[in-house]
C-alpha cells in the first residue's frame, strides 16, 4: 500500500472533518490545521512521523501568504504610518527584554537563555494576524496597516537575531552575513518610499502571452513568489520578507492581475501544511508530564504580549478598544520563535529540557491566540 497517499488522505478527512465543526462553532480554520497536526503527529496516531519533510513543504505557505499580502497592502504614504511600526517595535524590544530579565531572574536563567526568551516575545504570527484581520475586514485601515507594518519590521530584525545566536554558539561571524541585511534592509525602504506613489509598472510585452496560459501562469507566479525568497535568504534576510517585496511589486503590475487566481489554491494547501507542522511538534507525553510549567507559561505569553502590545499602541495614541485588539492580535509566539528556539538547541546554547518547553509553549501559544484574541474582543465588547 503506497503509506504517502494514506497519510494524505486521512489528513484531508481529518482536516476537512474539523473545518465543518469549526465552522459551526464560528472559529478560525488554523485551529483545525494545528489540531490536526498534534491528532496525526508522532506523538498520537504516528500518522506522520517525518517532522521536517512537512516543515520544509509547509514553510512555502508562509511564503505564498507574505506574497499575498504584498500584492493587497497599499504602501503607506502618510508618515506616521511609517514612522509608527519602527517606534512601536522598539518599544515592544525594550518591554521583551525587561519582561525575558524578570523571568530569568526568577527561574534563575543565564544571560543568553534570557535574551532567547526576549527574542521569542518580540516576535509574532503574520498568518494568524493577518487572517485575522482580513477577516475583520480592517487589513486596510490605517491601525491594519501600522500592524502589518510591524510585523514587517519583525520580519526585518530576523537576520540580526539568528546571526547573534550563530555568534553565540562560537561560529564565526561573516562580514558578509552583517553587512549585507543592512544594506537590503535600506534598499527595501528606498524601494518602497520611490514606489509607494506610483499607481502602475509597466512590463515588456513578452508577458502579455502568460495572461492566456494557465500553465505558465502557476509557474511564473510560483517562480517570482519563491525566487524573491530564495534571495532574501541568500543575502541574510527572511525569505517571507523577499515573498513580500515581489508581492508589493506584482501588485502594482496590472498585466500580472491574474497571479492571485492563479496561485490561490497553492496558498491555501501550503499554509495548511504549515501549520499542520507546528502541530506536529507539540509533544502532548512532555505537556503532560511538565503540564503545570507548559500551561503557565503558555497563558503568561498570551497576557504578557497582550499588555505589553496595549501598551505599545496606547504610546501610539490608539483608544483603548485598538489598543486591546491590537494587544490580543499580538498575543502569541510566532514562527520565527520555533526557528530561534531550534537553532539555540543545535548550537548548544540552551539545554533539551529548555528547548521542549518553549516548543511545547509556541505551539500552544499559536493554538489557543485565536481563542484568545475572540475572548479579548467579546469581554471589550461587554465593558
Amino acid at each position: 500500500m503506497n503509506t504517502l497517499l494514506l497519510s494524505v488522505c486521512i489528513l484531508c478527512l481529518v482536516t476537512t472533518g474539523l473545518i465543518f465543526l469549526l465552522k459551526k462553532l464560528k472559529q478560525p480554520y488554523l485551529i483545525a490545521y494545528i489540531a490536526a497536526g498534534i491528532l496525526l503527529g508522532p506523538y498520537v496516531l504516528k500518522v506522520f512521523t517525518g517532522i521536517h519533510e512537512i516543515e520544509v513543504i509547509g514553510e512555502m505557505g508562509i511564503l505564498l501568504l507574505m506574497f499575498f499580502l504584498g500584492m493587497e497592502i497599499n504602501i503607506p504614504n502618510h508618515h506616521s504610518l511609517i514612522v509608527k511600526p519602527l517606534v512601536a517595535q522598539g518599544i515592544k524590544i525594550l518591554l521583551s527584554l525587561g519582561f525575558a530579565f524578570l523571568i530569568g531572574h526568577f527561574i534563575g536563567l543565564d544571560f543568553r537563555s534570557t535574551i532567547l526568551i526576549a527574542i521569542l516575545f518580540t516576535f509574532n504570527s503574520t498568518a494568524v494576524v493577518s487572517e485575522f484581520l482580513k477577516k475583520h475586514g480592517t487589513l486596510h485601515t490605517g491601525f491594519g496597516i501600522t500592524l502589518l507594518n510591524i510585523l514587517i519590521v519583525q520580519d526585518l530584525l530576523l537576520a540580526p537575531a539568528l546571526t547573534l545566536l550563530k555568534a553565540w554558539s562560537g561560529e564565526q561571524a561573516d562580514l558578509r552575513n552583517l553587512v549585507l541585511p543592512v544594506l537590503f534592509s535600506m534598499a527595501v525602504f528606498f524601494l518602497f518610499k520611490k514606489i509607494r506613489n506610483v499607481q502602475e509598472i509597466r512590463l515588456p510585452r513578452l508577458f502579455r502571452n502568460i495572461e492566456d496560459d494557465h500553465d505558465l501562469q502557476v509557474f511564473t507566479g510560483l517562480l517570482i513568489c519563491l525566487g524573491f525568497g530564495l534571495l532574501a535568504e541568500l543575502i541574510g534576510l527572511s525569505s517571507a520578507l523577499g515573498s513580500f517585496i515581489a508581492g508589493v511589486m506584482v501588485g502594482r503590475l496590472k498585466m500580472l492581475n491574474w497571479l492571485e487566481h492563479a496561485l490561490i489554491p497553492f496558498k491555501v494547501f501550503f499554509i495548511t501544511l504549515f501549520f499542520v507542522s507546528v502541530g506536529l511538534r507539540l509533544d502532548l507525553e512532555y505537556v503532560y508530564e511538565h503540564y503545570e510549567i507548559i500551561l503557565l507559561g503558555t497563558f503568561f505569553v498570551l497576557i504578557s504580549n497582550s499588555l505589553m502590545s496595549a501598551l505599545v499602541f496606547r504610546v501610539l495614541k490608539y483608544n483603548w478598544k485598538e489598543s486591546w485588539y491590537g494587544g490580543a492580535l499580538l498575543s502569541q509566539t510566532g514562527e520565527f520563535g520555533i526557528l530561534a528556539l531550534s537553532i539555540a538547541y543545535k548550537t548548544g546554547i540552551i539545554p533539551y529540557d529548555l528547548y521542549k518547553a518553549g516548543l511545547c509553549i509556541t505551539c500552544l501559544s499559536l493554538l489557543l491566540s485565536t481563542v484568545w484574541i475572540t475572548v479579548c474582543t467579546r469581554m471589550d465588547r461587554i465593558h
